[in-house]
């Protein structure tokens, strides 16, 4: 069934805290915005077992109830949420047709908070200790190895910089790279080269994690089984943590080419996080590739909320 005879003030793509925080702004103005949740409701932090930097939680918080959270607070205010993904969406007149599941809808602005998904090495021991041993943001989950070793997949200048952000917490940072040399620039190679915490195995790459598992929520890491490329050898290193800096994909392969993407496949913005396309704006790390924390996803949020609002103003579709 068609839900193109209601036209919305905002259709929001994606349920990160981008896209909750954008709700919560744009419901409050009673400006009642429609969320599609997509195919993982509340994002990458449902993954999440405890944030400790998301300012006013001094105690940490659950990843997953943060987002059950801000999904309540969006609801509260007059948001309405559809539990199905965006396909697409298409220019008709003023406004746009925004695809969703196997119907449709109609909307003056749309805003593109599909976020991005890490890119992982595909092994099934990654996935047995995800977020219980292994991770893939240093910033984020780092503090829960302050003292102990870690190791790192990657070679370019985000690995660089996660391994020297770790290499100040922990006791000594392993660096495994499948190739001789770093693909990172000179001084972030040098830098972690250099760096007297930091050792490399090179020519290498994860097998298997391996660890402890007592129930659901009671795993750790204790090692990781490497394998040589050149000689084919094993050999297991002993950590407490695996971090996996090898790049993220962002999700915008359902926008179709139509809203203007870096090499990358980042959604292009402006400082007021507009897209190319006038009604079209976009938040979280769906554009961000370099802080992707969710307080700045969050922070970004709002700032495309209070962007759609203005251009609903300026249309004149509100007052």
């Amino acid at each position: 069934m068609s839900d193109k005879e209601i036209t919305r003030n905002a259709v929001i793509c994606g349920s990160g805290p981008a896209g909750w925080t954008a709700a919560i702004y744009l419901a409050r103005a009673e400006l009642k915005p429609l969320v599609i949740a997509g195919p993982q409701v509340g994002g990458q932090l449902t993954t999440t077992t405890t944030i400790e930097n998301f300012p006013g939680f001094p105690e940490g918080r659950d990843g997953n109830q943060l987002m059950i959270d801000m999904e309540e607070q969006a609801k509260k205010y007059g948001a309405e949420v559809e539990y199905e993904s965006c396909s697409g969406f298409e220019k008709d007149g003023d406004t746009f047709i925004v695809k969703y599941g196997n119907t449709s809808v109609r909307a003056h602005t749309i805003l593109i908070c599909t976020g991005s998904s890490a890119r992982t090495l595909g092994i099934e021991t990654e996935k047995t200790f995800w977020n219980y041993g292994v991770h893939t943001c240093a910033v984020c989950d780092g503090g829960f190895y302050r003292g102990k070793e870690v190791v790192i997949v990657g070679g370019g200048d985000s690995a660089m910089e996660e391994a020297t952000y770790l290499a100040k917490l922990c006791t000594k940072v392993t660096v495994i790279h499948r190739r001789d040399e770093l693909r990172a620039s000179k001084i972030m190679a040098e830098r972690a080269l250099e760096h007297p915490k930091i050792e490399f195995e090179w020519n290498s790459t994860v097998e298997e994690v391996l660890g402890e598992v007592e129930g659901e929520r009671k795993k750790r890491v204790t090692a990781v089984r490497l394998r040589n490329l050149k000689d084919d050898s094993r050999k297991e290193l002993p950590t407490s943590a695996m971090f996996l800096a090898i790049g993220h994909t962002p999700n915008s392969g359902w926008l179709n080419g139509q809203v203007e993407t870096g090499d990358s496949g980042y959604v292009v913005v402006d400082a007021r996080q507009r897209t190319n396309l006038d009604g079209v704006f976009a938040a979280g790390d769906i554009h961000d590739h370099h802080y992707r924390q969710a307080i700045t996803a969050a922070g970004y949020g709002c700032k495309a909320a209070l962007e759609a609002e203005r251009y609903l103003s300026q249309k004149g579709v509100i007052n």
